[in-house]
């Protein structure tokens, strides 16, 4: 992707950089943890945030190989750019045990079937939802906000084993996920990808 740069995002990543060094991580992780920490100017997120560079690398070839995308809500998907999102809160409803996030986790996912990268950045009752069905996921971005069930849906996504990007504490949100999403579409594509 061929993607021009403003001088005013190049000057916001050098600031970062002059106040965190990031340099000892490993080129997706590094990506996605300077992403999310310009998208919400917090350096604690270099602390909080919890991932697995090779799982980053499999979920970053099934990305630019097409794999869909599927958000919980539209303001994670307003965040993803040069890529079309699958997000299906307008359709769904709630019910008896039921958030209308977790039902429209289960509408993706029979649109979608295996392989897609979700990014959940609102409602800890999507990512719920989304363990408790086979999606055989590419990746999970998994950071809901919240002081009600954020930390214990991102606990839950973490000892699923499933690939995931997730933060220890309460702290998350659309910007955040849509960014580490981000990070993995802007960053090149290997020589070894592509063939």
């Amino acid at each position: 992707m061929n993607r021009v740069i403003h001088p005013i995002e190049e000057e916001s990543y050098r600031r970062l950089r002059a106040r965190l060094d990031t340099s000892h991580l490993p080129p997706l992780t590094r990506a996605v943890v300077e992403r999310v920490i310009h998208s919400a100017a917090d350096l604690e997120y270099a602390d909080d945030l919890v991932m697995d560079e090779g799982e980053l690398a499999k979920a970053h070839a099934a990305l630019h190989g097409g794999a869909p995308v599927v958000v919980d809500v539209e303001m994670v998907a307003a965040g993803i750019t040069r890529r079309e999102t699958v997000c299906r809160l307008r359709d769904a409803v709630a019910g008896p045990g039921l958030t209308r996030s977790a039902h429209a986790i289960r509408l993706a996912h029979e649109q979608v079937g295996p392989g897609a990268l979700w990014v959940i950045g609102n409602a800890p009752t999507a990512l719920e939802e989304l363990l408790t069905l086979d999606a055989a996921p590419a990746l999970v971005i998994g950071l809901p906000v919240g002081f009600v069930g954020a930390v214990e849906s991102k606990a839950a996504l973490r000892e699923s084993g499933l690939p995931a990007v997730s933060n220890v504490s309460e702290k998350g949100g659309s910007a955040v996920a849509s960014a580490a999403l981000n990070a993995l579409l802007y960053h090149p594509v290997s020589t070894e990808e592509k063939s």
